[in-house]
């Protein structure tokens, strides 16, 4: 293996239009998930995290989720490094295909993989997710500090109050932003952390919470 926000004054209205125009989540919360399977496209990728062919995309056959998997996702810092590769980043734009009359929200996120990390050096995971054309952001930051070699996993979960819905009957992107980055401190020797694991098998899940949607 080396291998909150704030809208512009001037779009606010257009958005409380918009909004008001979609239909609307109904009242329940953590409605079964519809029997339809859902579908996932992946629209772009874009990141020094991400080289062409290297993320893979897939719905949970049960639809609570989805997972993604990267294969070249490390940022490496010390030793004879690049001096570019300390952060590694990728940015995902998914378009999600719901079965007619249900919504999603994203309840949290499972993010694993595998660090080397010197004594004195540290490695921080970043993440962020939205739905496009809305404001509310979900953002977290973790950090492991060296000495540290093992698998690491990282989880986030939305309270139920916070979840942001996809408004119904909508279209709209589902962007995921992910970060890796190592500093050397007082490390000489090479550090990094990656998403991935010394068998390959790691990958990051989204986990889903579905409404059905009032006519």
């Amino acid at each position: 293996m080396r291998k909150s926000l704030t809208a512009a004054a001037a779009a606010i209205p257009a958005l409380a239009l918009a909004l008001a125009a979609a239909p609307a989540a109904s009242a329940d919360v953590n409605d079964p998930p519809p029997d339809e399977k859902i579908t996932i496209d992946v629209l772009t990728v874009n990141g020094s995290g991400c080289p062409a062919g290297t993320t893979a995309v897939a719905p949970a056959s049960d639809n609570t989720g989805f997972t993604v998997t990267y294969s070249d996702y490390l940022a490496q810092a010390g030793g004879d490094s690049n001096p570019t590769a300390f952060r590694k980043n990728c940015q995902l734009a998914l378009r999600v295909h719901v079965p007619q009359g249900f919504t999603y929200a994203v309840a949290g996120a499972d993010y694993r993989g595998f660090a080397h990390l010197e004594e004195g050096a540290t490695g921080l995971q970043r993440a962020s997710y939205y739905h496009q054309g809305l404001s509310q952001t979900s953002q977290s930051s973790h950090t492991l500090k060296g000495s540290y070699s093992d698998n690491w996993q990282f989880s986030d979960r939305t309270d139920v109050a916070e979840l942001v819905w996809k408004p119904c009957g909508e279209d709209r992107n589902f962007n995921v932003n992910t970060e890796l980055r190592v500093m050397k401190g007082s490390s000489k020797d090479t550090s990094f952390m990656a998403f991935d694991s010394t068998d390959g098998s790691v990958k990051t899940t989204y986990h889903l919470s579905w409404k059905k949607c009032e006519a």
